[in-house]
């Protein structure tokens, strides 16, 4: 077994690291605080040639691995950015999966080269307010008429909708009630988001207030049917496709904004002097940090295994969910024992790690909560019922 990154795999991480530092804390809280998109740091990302790194090389990406892709967000979350930074560019990363994998010619020319350069954003349409994370409750319908699809629904908690012009959605196409198996009847296509059919709201919340969140609702939108990637009735098949390689590109942005943290969290408790030391020399401080440290290393080693074996064309689901839940756990717990490493500082957005929390406790909720890993790990790997 090999646990060394290539020296390629290095210089990229290396490099990543150099160009996210150009944008340092204060420039994030900012962003957060006036709730701007940083199209800057989107642009310099864009301008490298990063945004692409997974699309394959004949349509202007880079052709690299899920494991690559990993490591520039990690690196890009270490930096301080956190979710504000990665949630830029991670849809592009994950939510193309399916167009490069079951979309038609037409549609991977119209969009892939154009996502790699960054001048074209695409959101991922899937979460609903009545379903959550039971995918095959969603209601939002396309029927077929002549030649085209007119889709109808509402969606929720969707990243960069108002940045992007085109979404990858998911919809019925024949009723849950009419199909054999649940998973049945379902269809993704790539609509456009420009028209006067699609409405969308901002939803005001706790962190990465950087990069909006919306809810979309789609008023009788017609669609062409080459906007079908695939075939009609087998989106949830497709869609699984991105589901493991967003767990894993997200539990190492989990990893990042950890790492962070504990980055501030160790430089504070070597410079804050109580009773004339520094507070790092007390056990109670340094210990928690030290704790912090290792289970970050823990689940970081899930992570890179989780990637590698997607990368490798290794069935990864249980790996995957793991890596999330692990990752997630550990950045929050670094993330708040940052805070508590400065005390009544730690509230103060002047040393950022109170914006690090906010943007930690995130990783705990989506993409998947940590009681449905919880579930799948139970069922799938356990053997148990399903519960659910």
């Amino acid at each position: 077994m090999h646990f060394e990154l290539t020296d390629d795999q290095r210089r990229l991480r290396q490099a990543a690291r150099d160009l996210a530092a150009a944008f340092p804390d204060e420039y994030w809280a900012g962003r957060d605080e006036r709730g701007e998109f940083p199209w800057d740091f989107y642009r310099a990302f864009a301008d490298g040639g990063w945004l692409g790194i997974a699309i394959p090389e004949e349509y202007g990406g880079g052709g690299l691995g899920l494991l690559e892709a990993s490591l520039l967000l990690e690196e890009v979350a270490a930096s301080g950015a956190g979710m504000n930074g990665c949630s830029t560019m991670h849809l592009t990363i994950f939510g193309l999966n399916t167009i490069v994998k079951h979309g038609s010619a037409q549609l991977r020319e119209e969009v892939l080269p154009n996502a790699a350069d960054g001048s074209l954003h695409v959101c991922f349409g899937v979460t609903e307010p009545d379903a959550g994370t039971d995918t095959t409750r969603i209601s939002t319908f396309a029927r077929r008429d002549g030649g085209d699809y007119v889709i109808s629904g509402r969606k929720v908690w969707i990243t960069k909708a108002g940045q992007s012009q085109k979404m990858v959605l998911i919809t019925r196409t024949t009723p849950r009630a009419e199909v054999a198996k649940p998973t049945d009847g379902m269809s993704l296509f790539l609509v456009d988001l420009d028209s006067d059919a699609v409405q969308l709201r901002p939803i005001p919340k706790l962190g990465r207030n950087a990069v909006p969140s919306y809810e979309v609702l789609l008023d009788e939108l017609r669609v062409p049917a080459s906007a079908l990637v695939g075939e009609e009735g087998k989106g949830f098949t497709y869609l699984l496709d991105g589901l493991n390689p967003e767990r894993i590109l997200l539990a190492h942005e989990a990893l990042g904004i950890g790492r962070a943290a504990l980055r501030r969290a160790v430089r504070y408790a070597n410079e804050r002097v109580v009773f004339d030391r520094p507070i790092g020399r007390n056990q109670g401080v340094a210990f928690p940090l030290a704790e912090a440290v290792t289970r970050l290393d823990a689940a970081e080693l899930m992570a890179r295994n989780a990637a590698w074996r997607y990368d490798n064309g290794l069935s990864c689901g249980r790996e995957a969910n793991m890596a999330k839940f692990l990752c997630a756990e550990a950045g929050f717990a670094a993330a708040d024992q940052a805070m508590q490493t400065h005390g009544g500082m730690g509230y103060a957005k002047e040393y950022h790690v109170e914006r690090y929390f906010r943007e930690s406790r995130i990783l705990r909720l989506a993409p998947v909560s940590q009681e449905m890993v919880l579930n799948y790990v139970s069922q799938h790997v356990l053997g148990l019922p399903k519960s659910y």
